[in-house]
């Protein structure tokens, strides 16, 4: 008994049965798994870092300016009394003691942050163009700027608070005695005079970092634009302020940021240079909420006191991201207009 099989016809499509043991699609290779889930294995002992060390306190202090924290409950700070929004609302009450003094607080802090921010951007930026030309000695000056920066905080803010000294202070011996600007020596360190003297401390370790950033942006820029803005006639000064600035404005927009977060934050600078209390002048918020925490013992105030600020740097983080992004876009979609209408 013959059997015939018919063969396919010109423009049919044959189909044929696949075996038990053929694989019916792609299968995805062990190794590639092993690849993909590499990654996040290597990020993991930092994210543990993470939740341990910044984390969990910040939600055990979240919760700690709910309760009536005080000395008596430090041993076991669980059985403390739940008290609400009391600490938040004693703390805004602006009328009373409590809420008088931290708005003195913010006020100094807000006032000594865009004093330092904007000394520290101009500057840096102002020693990052002028050493943006090649010439003898340009790597030395660099690494010059770059020691306050390099310098440890402790080390740095006392060096300049044994300057600050009344009797045989550095600064007083310049002022007064060699120069002769003052009638008799200053405080520098008590009274009115020690905003000036954390202010020049702040900026003297803070803009070494702007003069690196703005640096590190200054290589992007091409020389090409400086050339023909000088073919030109453009001058020094409209050469920085047609291409430096518009050229730098997102590494500024970050800088700017970091600076804000980093000075109104700023605990060593003010606990090193005047103790545990500092003058009324420079009573910045990071050392007051020390202050209502580990010397009046009431951490519950202190917790919420923080909040208030962890809540007020968010706030103003992406009120300005919000503006930065759409100042970004502005001039982007200007462009596209006058493209499309070309």
């Amino acid at each position: 008994m013959t059997t015939t099989t018919a063969s396919a016809q010109p423009g049919e499509r044959t189909v044929g049965k696949s075996s038990p043991g053929t694989a019916r699609g792609p299968r995805r290779r062990p190794g590639r798994i092993r690849r993909i889930g590499l990654p996040y294995l290597l990020l993991l002992p930092a994210l543990l870092l993470e939740l341990l060390v910044h984390l969990v306190p910040m939600v055990i202090g979240i919760v700690m300016s709910f309760k009536e924290l005080t000395q008596f409950y430090i041993r076991d700070w669980t059985t403390a009394p739940w008290t609400g929004l009391d600490n938040f609302t004693m703390s805004v009450d602006f009328d009373a003691p409590v809420g008088e003094a931290l708005l003195h607080s913010f006020l100094v802090t807000c006032a000594f942050t865009i004093l330092s921010v904007g000394l520290c951007w101009l500057i840096g930026t102002a020693a990052a163009i002028c050493m943006q030309d090649a010439f003898r000695g340009r790597g030395l000056l660099r690494a010059i700027f770059l020691v306050p920066y390099a310098l440890p905080v402790y080390a740095a803010v006392i060096t300049w608070a044994f300057m600050f000294q009344h009797d045989n202070g550095l600064v007083n011996h310049v002022l007064h005695d060699q120069l002769g600007l003052t009638d008799k020596p200053s405080f520098w360190l008590i009274g009115d005079n020690s905003f000036v003297a954390l202010l020049v401390v702040s900026v003297w370790k803070g803009w070494p970092f702007a003069f690196l950033i703005v640096m590190a942006g200054l290589q992007n820029i091409p020389k090409e634009l400086y050339e023909a803005a000088a073919l030109d006639g453009a001058g020094v000064w409209q050469q920085i302020r047609r291409i430096t600035l518009p050229s730098l404005r997102p590494v500024n927009q970050v800088l700017v940021l970091v600076l804000f977060l980093w000075t109104f934050n700023d605990f060593n600078t003010p606990f090193v240079l005047f103790g545990k209390a500092a003058p009324e002048a420079a009573d910045l918020i990071s050392i007051h909420i020390y202050q209502s925490s580990f010397v009046t013992w009431n951490f519950g105030a202190g917790s919420a006191m923080s909040v208030l600020l962890l809540l007020f740097l968010l706030l103003v983080t992406g009120v300005y991201l919000f503006v930065t992004s759409r100042t970004a876009r502005a001039p982007r979609n200007s462009r596209e207009r006058k493209t499309a209408d070309v």
